[in-house]
């Protein structure tokens, strides 16, 4: 068995591959049924990164492009998460508000 159906076999035995396209290049994931829409959603969010580095870098090698794009995507997952912690705090603190109101309130109502 060559080393392609070796990995073909392996891979088959984690889920259904799916074949999604980065950079021209075909690549063969598994993923259950389940996986598979945000799996090429994915596949092409990584294409355009991938391809908007290699327009912005000149004679860029193909392993440089990936971390630049990697990169570049970590970025925005870091400041996303910083977005949605910071509006989880804000939430806390208008929800603490509304419960003391709400508190005074009972406690006035039971006077």
């Amino acid at each position: 068995m060559d080393e392609r159906s070796a990995q073909k076999g392996a891979t088959m035995s984690a889920g259904e591959p799916v074949k999604v396209s980065i950079l021209d290049r075909d690549f063969f994931v598994a993923c259950t049924p389940q996986e598979r829409t945000g799996l090429i959603d994915a596949a092409h969010y990584l294409d355009t990164k991938m391809r908007e580095m290699r327009s912005n870098v000149r004679a860029a090698a193909i392993d440089r492009v990936a971390i630049l794009a990697a990169l570049n995507i970590a970025h925005e997952l870091l400041a996303e998460r910083r977005r949605t912690t910071d509006e989880s705090s804000r939430l806390a603190e208008r929800l603490q508000t509304i419960n003391a109101k709400l508190e005074r309130a009972f406690a006035t109502s039971l006077q």
